[in-house]
């Protein structure tokens, strides 16, 4: 069930809070949990049953093992049942979104004719295995508090999270549910949630889904995109998955505020960053915590040499790309980081040098042309966007990218009240604006985190939200779908 629907806007929510703080209201403290437990599972199963099934078993399983692990006698039982818990849990997620890429991978190089199995990927399932993993071996190193059954699922399954992040751990949502005070309302987190949600529900519906019509457009056209229009579609889409993304972040932060759960921040303004280092201390930080905790230090981290630094570096950041997808697309985007957060590493005396503003754009910039294969539904549709970038083919900005915007509601409006003259003489001049101004407001702008926590609810801000939201119903003529939710 999508965050951007009406259905859980005016059915969904309303349904789930007040069913929530009612229960615990009267004290009724367990069936508050079981009702949160239950309507989280409405919300993942809404598209399907079959991946219900799939995370409650996953849930079970994680659980049981964990309770071996607690009673066994022998630490060679406790080494066993981790072992299992992540043999389990990575060969759930290989059947589920790998097999069919190794099959044809197979089949390429051996010139076989393995059959696909064609297995439906669940929604999430990235998200919450690697969430269930961290809380098998927490529990295997004595970090993991003995948490009841209910408690457990309730974090495993609250529904804020569940589809696209972030991988909150289990000490940072637990302990919340567990305090007296979050099981009841409290109207200045409610009203933070909401602010966050209208702000990020903005950033999806009006901003991402916007620009996803000109990166759409872009891709299914490549041969008729001059050097202009390329630079316009690479930039849209860096555009649209940093709003998309932290769109969903903003409603995911907003939601757990709702429920007096402050989620781990996952979005920090990356395109703020000066380096590859710092762009991945910004961008989906419960990710690179994960990887840094789980992979990067168990294989030594830096504490082996300067190769073995960047060969572990390397493989956190291969291993990243294909988290992301199935696809060498993802796998090369994920080589192209790893060299980049290498060479800043061998660099990075001399880097620091460089004035700061010059370091931002660069590593957007380099960004920008990584997300252009990230994008791609091939390494061969990459190339031939590229290849557009060739000064020979500079030409002018294609047609439909323009009408496509230029039929947007908002930009007739615009039209209407007295801006016909300008964009009848410069058809592409509203375009280019809009997309200036969303890049200088990624450089500049504080994240709604920054904005929560320092958020007085005045009527200015009452008025924001309000209008936000309306405009959002306004725009809600189709339900799309979360980027990350993909992977």
């Amino acid at each position: 069930m999508p965050f951007n629907s009406y259905l859980f806007i005016f059915l969904f929510l309303p349904l789930v809070l007040t069913g929530y703080y009612g229960l615990n209201h009267w004290k009724l403290h367990k069936a508050a949990t079981v009702f949160l437990i239950g309507m989280s599972c409405w919300f993942y199963g809404y598209s399907s049953v079959g991946y219900l099934m799939v995370l409650i078993i996953s849930i079970f399983m994680n659980y049981l093992i964990v309770r071996g692990m607690r009673y066994a006698q022998k630490n060679s039982i406790r080494q066993c049942l981790l072992v299992t818990g992540i043999l389990l849990n990575l060969g759930s997620l290989f059947y589920y979104k790998y097999v069919d890429f190794f099959i044809e991978n197979i089949n390429t190089v051996w010139q076989t004719d393995i059959s696909f199995l064609q297995i439906a990927m669940p929604l999430g399932i990235s998200f919450y295995t690697f969430q269930q993993l961290a809380y098998v071996i927490d529990s295997y190193k004595g970090e993991c508090e003995d948490y009841t059954f209910l408690e457990y699922m309730a974090y495993a399954v609250f529904f804020p999270k569940m589809i696209q992040g972030p991988i909150a751990l289990h000490s940072e949502v637990i302990p919340q549910m567990r305090m007296e005070e979050n099981k009841h309302l409290q109207y200045m987190n409610l009203s933070k949630g909401i602010y966050a949600f209208s702000l990020g529900m903005a950033k999806k519906v009006l901003i991402a889904d916007t620009l996803a019509k000109l990166v759409n457009i872009g891709y299914d056209n490549i041969p008729e995109l001059s050097v202009i229009s390329t630079v316009i579609v690479m930039v849209s889409y860096s555009l649209q998955i940093y709003f998309d993304f932290s769109g969903y972040t903003d409603m995911a932060y907003g939601l757990g505020y709702m429920f007096n759960v402050e989620l781990p921040w996952n979005f920090n303004s990356p395109y703020k960053a000066d380096s590859i280092s710092d762009f991945w201390d910004r961008w989906h930080m419960t990710l690179t915590r994960f990887f840094t905790k789980y992979l990067y230090i168990p294989l030594g981290g830096s504490r082996r040499g300067v190769v073995r630094t960047y060969v572990n570096i390397m493989i956190v950041f291969l291993v990243s790309g294909l988290w992301h997808g199935a696809n060498w697309t993802f796998i090369l985007w994920g080589a192209m980081h790893g060299i980049a957060k290498v060479i800043d590493r061998l660099f990075s005396k001399v880097i620091q040098k460089v004035p700061r503003v010059l370091r931002i754009v660069t590593t957007f910039l380099f960004t920008t042309f990584a997300w252009s294969l990230f994008r791609a539904d091939s390494i061969p549709q990459a190339k031939h966007l590229w290849r557009h970038l060739r000064l020979e083919e500079w030409g002018g900005i294609y047609a439909e990218l323009i009408e496509t915007f230029n039929d947007l509601l908002e930009v007739k409006v615009l039209y209407r009240v007295g801006l016909g003259g300008l964009m009848n003489a410069y058809p592409w001049c509203i375009m280019v604006v809009f997309l200036v101004i969303l890049v200088m407001a990624c450089f500049t702008m504080r994240n709604t985190q920054e904005k929560v926590a320092a958020m007085q609810f005045t009527n200015r801000k009452m008025f924001v939200t309000v209008i936000l939201l309306m405009w959002c119903m306004v725009s809600l003529t189709e339900v799309s779908v979360f980027l990350y939710a993909n992977f």
